[in-house]
């Protein structure tokens, strides 16, 4: 049972006073299809999951916007899906943390990469990028979930936190 609290108002003396009041919860339903094993794409490298974003989003954009993805993986990574978390501006871009393992857990992931770019063409990490990989560390911990790399994309290139160590 859930209990939504209201207000009731008294018109005599004009005073509001909290009340409770019984509801039933609603059914909420998910659906989701997992698609056929054979036809969904490796991840087995950064490179891989690289080729694999740079095919789902527009290109052309990247020097324009920052913009935050995650690619959401299989017990054996195998790609169930990549969904844009946010759209920012030239000089950065807001992640709900909440939305990425909402999706995670939707869909069932059991493994997941997160990416952003940086329209300036700089591959160096900023103190935000750091800041956001901790949080996305602690809450992939709490979850069991095997947060597999952070990477930042360029036009030209991509920066890979895997790679160098600090996943």
């Amino acid at each position: 049972m859930i209990w939504k609290l209201t207000l009731i108002t008294y018109h005599m003396k004009n005073i509001r006073l909290p009340s409770l009041e019984l509801y039933l919860p609603y059914e909420v339903n998910i659906h989701y299809k997992r698609p056929i094993y054979h036809s969904m794409a490796y991840v087995s490298s950064s490179d891989k999951a690289v080729e694999y974003l740079r095919y789902f989003i527009k290109t052309d954009t990247l020097d324009h916007k920052e913009y935050f993805w995650v690619l959401l993986l299989n017990r054996a990574n195998r790609l169930l899906a990549i969904s844009e978390i946010g759209k920012g501006s030239a000089v950065g871009v807001v992640v709900n943390h909440k939305e990425i393992f909402q999706l995670i857990l939707r869909t069932n992931a059991t493994a997941f990469i997160v990416a952003h770019n940086h329209p300036s063409g700089q591959l160096k990490i900023s103190k935000e990028d750091k800041k956001i990989t901790e949080k996305i560390i602690q809450m992939s911990n709490i979850l069991d979930i095997n947060f597999i790399d952070h990477i930042i994309l360029t036009t030209e290139s991509y920066y890979s936190f895997a790679n160098n160590k600090l996943i």
